[in-house]
């Protein structure tokens, strides 16, 4: 979702192709070998397949909300956002899958994962955004995840004592371009018509 984000955000017009990751098509081997989503093949043929990567390639082509961080807050929403992708989603995934990880207490990943939720409320106790007063990079590559991690016992989180996070969540997801990314689109099939978006 956060490449969608930054990709709607810079007004990039991409040709999607939506997968079903259970029946990849040969298609997306050929462009990445992770064969993970997200992947973009730029017009002269460079693959980007981390969503991190695509999120400042789209950006520093046109940056139109002031997302990236000026260079004063650069290194310290970068270190945050690492923490996210290193430490919170190895736990998130945990949380989300015990089976597949063969976790028997789903409890333990989560009590990990709350940690850098934590964090995140002393992040939005100082400033009403995790890089300062407006929405930026870190808040859009972060706030996929922490919703991952709400919506996976949604009572429980709601009953955390992180309102700053759920304040900042819920307004997120109200947000037009939530909704906008969010629209559902029909698997991708060779020949079919370009689906054009983000223009």
């Amino acid at each position: 979702m956060r490449a969608r984000l930054a990709l709607a955000v810079s007004h990039q017009t991409c040709e999607l192709r939506e997968v079903v990751l259970s029946r990849k098509p040969a298609e997306l081997r050929q462009a990445s070998a992770k064969a993970t989503v997200p992947v973009l093949v730029d017009t002269d043929g460079r693959v980007l397949d981390e969503s991190l990567d695509i999120m400042l390639w789209a950006l520093q082509r046109h940056d139109s909300l002031c997302w990236l961080p000026v260079q004063g807050n650069q290194a310290d929403a970068m270190h945050l956002i690492k923490r996210c992708d290193h430490e919170f989603k190895p736990q998130l995934d945990r949380y989300k899958y015990p089976n597949q990880f063969e976790i028997a207490d789903p409890g333990t990943p989560r009590f990990g994962g709350a940690g850098f939720i934590f964090d995140l409320e002393q992040h939005l106790t100082r400033a009403r955004y995790l890089s300062g007063a407006h929405w930026s990079l870190a808040d859009a590559a972060i706030a996929p995840f922490v919703r991952q991690f709400a919506h996976t016992n949604s009572a429980w989180f709601a009953s955390q004592p992180w309102p700053k996070v759920q304040t900042w969540l819920a307004n997120f997801e109200a947000s037009p371009l939530f909704q906008s990314v969010m629209t559902k689109h029909p698997p991708w099939q060779p020949g079919q018509a370009q689906t054009l978006v983000f223009d």
